[in-house]
């Protein structure tokens, strides 16, 4: 049997085992849950190989599935997230009811975002889609948080986006009479002027919602913030990834072809770019840490965005490699959370603080994955963002350049928000009891922190096979040249040159954190937020003085005027209109028998008027 028939053998029969075990016993659904994914990443790295493919047909139509070195990208940030994701599940989720059904969607999940990156045809890439979607709405739904709201505005929204693709699928099932994604992408130099328009415009649309693209990312901050962190980690960093590899092949075989691509590009790119601004915006005003990681996670999918509407080599290359680093610091940033709450009970800045001591483990990789997230050196997030800012100013998109640059510099506010309130604040009483998190939630953190560092540090692991998908793509090969491609790698690059700078960082931090510890050993006389006395009067009990409470607020004042205009208002605005509409037009089926009559009567009268110009 090929091997791609049992991979997808061994993940559906995974799920279902899982399933059904949990009827039977906790510690054998754990066993099953994290072995069907560790056994389906093994397979896939060792035996199916790039270039791999089966072709097969259902009720007569030919079908096809395999890997290319495109969507072996992608496959590394969802095996590898969900990996990483499956041993910090076990003890998250340890205690929590209806496991069965979590880990069994979980899994449908991770099978439906590798069957999207193995489809070669349309008819499989939307149902592994769908598949995507469901699976991941009863996770959404999971916490019973919010469904009315975050449940139904995501399903709703991935509706329309499905609605989307399967009309793009059907124009170019019309147009072709193939519904092979290579036959598509061959034909498409040759569609009507009007299919290449439309047919970018409604991928864009599917692809958007996934990537949380404005205005279609309403749904993203409460799916993101009301599902068990033991997921969000691959909801944010894999799942909206879907959307990014979809909209890259958009791109690069339609948009290219329009016969002005310029206004599309700007168009997207724009969107990305305010995507970014808004997301970092938001993020900055929530006192939860559910909700700033969510908002944030929208702001950075605006900085990939951005690359891959520009679309240059060096543009796609920092969207790829950013998309990857994305991955690692925000599933490190949703786990942290997840730990936090495990242990405390609670995501908010304003009710725990001073956890440094408590947590130090976490402490580290939240500290590494924010200082990547912020884009400082010596850690990925730097390599990508200076790659982008260098795209786009060697494209000429200088205004372009100053709102990404924006986002990116006031993003360092909710960074620093997120370490000083959840760890270097006031030590509080009510705290003196909590522990480190189990070793299996801490341990998935600390690995793919330190691959931020590593992919810092040396980021060609990671632009080589960048390299061979982007030539997939139908881009020239960059090995070997991509170095020459930006004045970063110029001068550090794959001679890692950076060392000098990784060892005054380094040197630094260690200096500093030698400093803290021996300081620490000193005896210090603690006080909490209420021991204190402001003009000769001593604040009550329920007065809130943890620097979260009203943190940024000057700087939220003065950019209110942007954000008072939310884009769920409008939406709301259009629903109650189309309501409005409806209910006026039910009107007309008033079950009066005679009223009908005068209806048919007008009908005739019409068809009788216009019968020429109607039927020649």
């Amino acid at each position: 049997m090929n091997m791609i028939y049992i991979l997808f053998s061994l993940m559906f029969g995974g799920a279902i085992l899982t399933f059904l075990a949990h009827k039977v016993s906790g510690l054998l659904r754990d066993i099953l849950f994290v072995l069907t994914i560790l056994a389906s990443t093994v397979l896939f790295y060792t035996k199916i190989h790039t270039g791999d493919a089966v072709d097969f047909s259902i009720s007569g139509l030919p079908l096809q599935w395999g890997i290319n070195a495109y969507g072996r990208i992608f496959s590394l940030i969802v095996l590898g997230l969900g990996v990483m994701a499956s041993f910090y599940s076990v003890s998250y989720m340890k205690g929590k009811e209806r496991l069965g059904y979590f880990y069994f969607n979980f899994l449908i999940s991770l099978i439906s975002m590798m069957g999207i990156l193995m489809s070669h045809d349309l008819v499989s890439f939307f149902i592994f889609w769908e598949m995507m979607t469901w699976s991941s709405y009863f996770i959404v739904i999971y916490n019973g948080k919010h469904v009315q709201r975050s449940g139904i505005n995501y399903i709703l929204f991935s509706a329309l986006g499905a609605y989307a693709m399967l009309m793009a699928i059907v124009m170019v099932y019309a147009h072709t009479q193939s519904l092979m994604i290579q036959d598509m992408m061959q034909a498409f130099p040759f569609f009507p002027v009007a299919y290449k328009v439309w047919l970018p415009i409604l991928f864009l649309t599917a692809f958007g919602v996934k990537a949380a693209m404005m205005p279609l990312h309403v749904w993203a901050p409460d799916a993101y913030s009301d599902s068990p962190m033991a997921y969000t980690s691959v909801f944010s960093g894999a799942l909206s990834k879907m959307g990014i590899y979809g909209m890259i092949i958009v791109f690069v075989t339609m948009v290219n072809y329009l016969p002005d691509d310029t206004w599309f590009r700007e168009t997207i790119a724009w969107l990305g770019a305010i995507t970014a601004i808004m997301g970092t915006l938001w993020a900055i005003a929530q006192d939860d840490a559910r909700k700033l990681l969510a908002w944030s996670s929208v702001a950075q999918l605006g900085y990939i965005i951005t690359g891959v509407a520009v679309g240059t080599p060096l543009a796609m290359l920092s969207a790829l490699f950013l998309s990857v680093m994305h991955a690692l610091f925000k599933g490190t940033l949703f786990m942290a959370v997840g730990a936090i709450e495990k242990q405390t009970g609670t995501t908010k800045f304003n009710e725990v603080t001073g956890l440094i001591r408590k947590m130090p483990w976490t402490f580290i990789s939240s500290l590494l994955a924010i200082i990547a997230l912020a884009g400082i050196p010596p850690l990925g997030g730097f390599v990508g963002k200076w790659m982008l800012y260098e795209s786009l100013i060697n494209s000429n998109h200088y205004i372009l350049v100053i709102a990404i640059f924006f986002a990116s510099t006031s993003a360092f506010l909710y960074c620093y928000k997120f370490l000083f309130g959840f760890f270097l604040g006031q030590e509080e009483k009510e705290w003196e009891q909590v522990k480190e998190a189990p070793a299996l939630m801490v341990l998935p953190m600390l690995i793919m922190a330190t691959l931020l560092l590593v992919f810092g540090v040396f980021p060609g692991i990671v632009l080589n096979p960048i390299d061979l998908g982007m030539q997939t793509l139908g881009f020239s090969t960059t090995a070997g040249t991509f170095w020459s491609m930006s004045g970063l790698f110029n001068e550090w690059g794959n001679q890692v040159m950076l060392q000098p700078l990784v060892y005054a960082i380094g040197g630094t931090f260690l200096f500093f954190l030698i400093l803290l510890t021996v300081k620490g050993f000193k005896e210090t006389r603690y006080v909490t937020t209420k021991d204190i006395s402001s003009s000769g009067e001593v604040p009550l009990e329920h007065e809130n003085l943890t620097f979260s409470e009203g943190f940024y607020q000057p700087f939220l004042r003065a950019v209110w005027p942007v954000m008072k205009r939310r884009m769920m208002s409008y939406y709301q605005g259009f629903g109650q209109g189309m309501e409005a509409f409806f209910d006026y037009l039910r009107r007309v089926y008033s079950g009066n028998g005679q009223t009908y009559a005068i209806y048919v009567l007008v009908f005739v009268v019409i068809l009788l008027l216009f019968k020429n110009s109607l039927f020649g």
